[in-house]
């Protein structure tokens, strides 16, 4: 995981310090906070793992995507990748998440139905490997990424 130490923390009362408390339902409902993308890339990638390897997690997986894309065709699935690609270290397929009540009742479900599996979920902000690091959430078993892939696009 990322050394917290890198990078910095703007106090969460930034700009807020002397404002009443909302007089009605927050923004944060409807649409992510900055920085997170709330465009059609999505504000949250959700990286569901198996090992590739294992007949039985294969299945699962395969199963658990078919169950995703049948209760919720808002967000984009993306096909199952059996094998590493990228900086996933295993198989995995992603569904990205567009709006925070998206976010809310998928994570909550995924939580219960990931069975063996481990998922990341990360924010999309335009800084990738932040956001697959420091800003990142796991459910399960976390797994170390390929990071070099993210270095090598800041290059270029």
């Amino acid at each position: 995981m990322a050394d917290p130490s890198l990078y910095k923390y703007p106090s969460p009362l930034s700009a807020w310090e002397n404002l009443p408390p909302l007089p009605e339902r927050s923004s944060a409902y409807e649409t992510f906070p900055p920085p997170i993308t709330n465009d059609d890339r999505g504000g949250f990638d959700v990286h569901i793992y198996f090992q590739h390897r294992n007949d039985e997690e294969v299945k699962f997986a395969k199963d658990l995507w078919e169950r995703i894309r049948r209760e919720f065709p808002e967000p984009r699935i993306y096909q199952v990748w059996e094998y590493p690609i990228g900086p996933h270290p295993l198989g995995m397929f992603e569904v990205n998440l567009f709006t925070p009540e998206q976010f809310g009742a998928f994570v909550s479900w995924l939580v219960i139905n990931r069975g063996p599996l481990s998922a990341l979920v990360h924010p999309n902000t335009g800084d990738d490997e932040r956001d697959h690091t420091q800003r990142a959430t796991w459910l399960g078993q976390p797994y170390p990424l390929n990071l070099k892939l993210f270095k090598k696009m800041k290059k270029s």
